[in-house]
Formats: structure tokens, sequence, C-alpha cells
């Protein structure tokens, strides 16, 4: 069997340098890309846009706006992938872009180290709300 050739998938829940898949895969093309629906159903503030840009800035990915899977898909296809690499989150609408990934390619997602352990709910729609719980647990 052929060895992968692979891109990366950075998306909103690891967004970070320190993300497994660039570590993994430091030479690897990698995007992300803004997610108009999500966007409006969160009503994400341009802020919070601003801050996301900021990080992506940091990062080495190409960034593109649309449907997120079709652009995944069209990503691989002009540097001739044959896998999508991602880490994972909790989302559903991550589990649909990934249902979509896989009917075309190969995917593989990677475990993330969590920040901390914590079972209950985190409202994440404001830093704030999420570092009053996080806070609690972090500094123990």
């Amino acid at each position: 069997m052929p060895k992968p050739i692979p891109i990366i998938w950075i998306h909103g829940d690891c967004l970070s340098p320190k993300n497994p898949a660039l570590k993994e895969y430091p030479d690897v093309p990698a995007i992300w890309v803004w997610d108009d629906a999500l966007i409006e159903e969160w009503q994400i503030s341009l802020k919070r846009i601003t801050f996301i840009y900021e990080c992506l800035l940091e990062l080495p990915v190409t960034i593109r706006r649309g449907d997120v899977a079709t652009e995944i898909l069209a990503f691989a296809k002009e540097h001739k992938a044959t896998q999508i690499v991602t880490t994972d989150s909790p989302s559903s609408r991550f589990e649909k872009i990934c249902d979509r990934i896989e009917e075309s390619l190969e995917l593989e997602v990677l475990e993330v180290e969590p920040f901390f352990d914590y079972d209950g709910f985190i409202d994440l729609k404001r830093f704030s709300r999420y570092w009053k719980v996080a806070e609690q647990h972090v500094f123990e």
C-alpha cells in the first residue's frame, strides 16, 4: 500500500502552534476554513474573529472561506493529498464534516491532551465563562 500523502485541517478546537497534527507532520500543507454558517449560527463577534485571525497568522496555514468539507477536499486535491490529518473535537458539526471527508479520503484524527480534566458543561461562547470553570481546576 502506498504511503498516504497528507494535508492538515486546522479547526477552532485546536488553534495552537502545539497542535498535534502540526507537530506530527511539520512540513505538510495546512488549511483553516472560515465557516460562515457557524459564524452566523453562533453569532461570533468581530473581536473573536479578529482574535482567531491573529492566532492563524502565527501558524503555517492557508486560510479559506466557505463550506468546510468542500474547501478541505479542494485543498487536498490541489496538493494531490490522499489523507486529511486533524485533531479531535467534541463538536457535532466536526463529526458531520469528518463524515463528508471520509466519503472521499482517508482521515486521521489525532487526540489532543486536554488543558484540564472536566466532565461538566462549560459555556464556550465567551472565554470568561470558560475560564471561570477552568481556573478552579488548573490551579489545584
